[in-house]
């Protein structure tokens, strides 16, 4: 009997091929509640077609590692053969651990995106907050363990839970081969970035982040970094124009959409509505989302945005609720370039201290969570060859790219024409 295969209409990529196991996977309420989690937050307030969510994200960025895969086995089939000891059966079960980390890498986002990750509590091991990979890797071992686990079409594979989220968390223990394997999901050359820059573009009715993906994908190959002799992710010469065009849509969509001003002050009242509403829950004058463990999880996955909203609607969800709800959301009343001088850094601290008993607050690219850094990928000029340069090397373009460091002085929307009229008197 021929297994049963499930297809999903996607805009972006056509039709999404799905098994049986992935499947019943997907059709986890731990899952469907991606649904309800926006891709892009409130962006919607500037970008009105910006209503997509993490669940059809999640279905792309499956689709595009798993072609990713298939074009890397192609093309680096000796590498992997004599240098990572994979046979047939290994990149088989590899390749189905990449696809089920790839659907699962953002089951743990808090509501509306990153816009509610600023609410993480501090992870004691680290001694930093913990992000939704930590929270997606514990919705993997203490949610989706059985359907993982003891699903009919996991008995060729015995693949653990615990296997998928190493992947997700990037655990120190993973082995060479899995530490290649973890760039398909997290790194500067993913499927996650090769999905979302096309989709957000679409959905937000603009051409910023389009690219050409079919280009790169059979650019790809496995390179060994002549500084670390680790292999990673690069591409052949002839992509390296693909790979300029992946660069310049992070950097076109990270001015144009993630961190446009609108959208960033949205993010910052979703973000104080949230904590008002962990205050009133809790009980505790500084609260924050549950930590991602086996006793707190599935009480963590009861936050969505279809909850905040409603309290938003109610009115639960104190000042900033009701900012968002009328469209009264924090101006942007100054703002430098977005590569700053040491000039207008200094007139940017003047203003401040002009107008500081006015300001809500003060943004900064550099505390994006989308950010945009000088990026670079492995070049290799031919495949017999063992001639590597970084893309900055070769591309004018990268080259001529500068991390954004932008700041941007927020008023509350009542102060705005106030605190103009001392901005223009300075």
């Amino acid at each position: 009997m021929s297994e049963q295969l499930y297809e999903v209409r996607d805009p972006i990529h056509g039709f999404v091929q799905l098994n049986e196991w992935e499947w019943d996977i997907i059709n986890q309420p731990a899952f469907q509640r991606l649904r309800r989690i926006r891709q892009l937050a409130c962006t919607d307030m500037v970008y009105p077609g910006a209503m997509h969510t993490r669940f059809e994200h999640s279905l792309g960025v499956m689709h595009t590692a798993t072609r990713m895969y298939n074009q890397i086995v192609k093309r680096s089939y000796d590498f992997l053969k004599s240098e990572m000891r994979l046979d047939v059966a290994g990149r088989e079960r590899d390749k189905v651990l990449i696809r089920l980390a790839a659907l699962l890498h953002d089951t743990g986002h808090s509501p509306f995106s990153h816009a509610g990750e600023g609410l993480m509590d501090i992870n004691p091991e680290s001694k930093k907050p913990y992000d939704h990979e930590d929270y997606s890797a514990a919705v993997v071992e203490h949610i989706l363990k059985d359907v993982i686990e003891n699903h009919p079409q996991n008995e060729s594979y015995r693949i653990k839970a615990e296997e998928i989220s190493a992947l997700l968390k990037g655990d120190p223990s993973l082995g060479r081969r899995m530490i290649l394997w973890r760039s398909h999901i997290t790194s500067q050359f993913d499927a996650d970035r090769a999905d979302y820059l096309l989709r957000d573009s679409y959905h937000i009715g603009t051409t910023y982040g389009n690219y050409d993906l079919n280009r790169l994908l059979v650019s790809m190959l496995i390179v060994v970094d002549p500084k670390t002799e680790i292999p990673t992710i690069g591409v052949d010469y002839g992509g390296f124009h693909a790979a300029e065009g992946l660069i310049a849509a992070r950097y076109m969509m990270f001015t144009q959409v993630y961190f446009h001003h609108s959208r960033r002050s949205f993010d910052k009242h979703i973000e104080r509505s949230i904590k008002h509403l962990l205050k009133t829950e809790q009980k505790k004058e500084e609260a924050y989302f549950l930590k991602p463990t086996k006793k707190d999880i599935k009480k963590y996955l009861e936050w969505d945005d279809w909850k905040v909203l409603g309290h938003i609607h109610a009115g639960n969800a104190g000042e900033s609720g009701k900012l968002i709800l009328n469209r009264k959301h924090d101006r942007c009343i100054y703002e430098t370039n977005e590569v700053p001088t040491e000039d207008e850094l200094s007139k940017i601290e003047e203003v401040y201290l002009k107008i500081s008993s006015k300001v809500s607050f003060i943004d900064s690219a550099e505390k994006s969570w989308y950010k945009f850094d000088k990026t670079d990928l492995n070049v290799q000029r031919k495949q017999s060859s063992t001639k590597i340069f970084p893309l900055s090397e070769i591309s004018s373009i990268v080259r001529g790219l500068m991390p954004i460091k932008q700041k941007r002085i927020y008023v509350p929307f009542s102060k705005k024409v106030e605190a103009q009229k001392i901005i223009n008197s300075i």
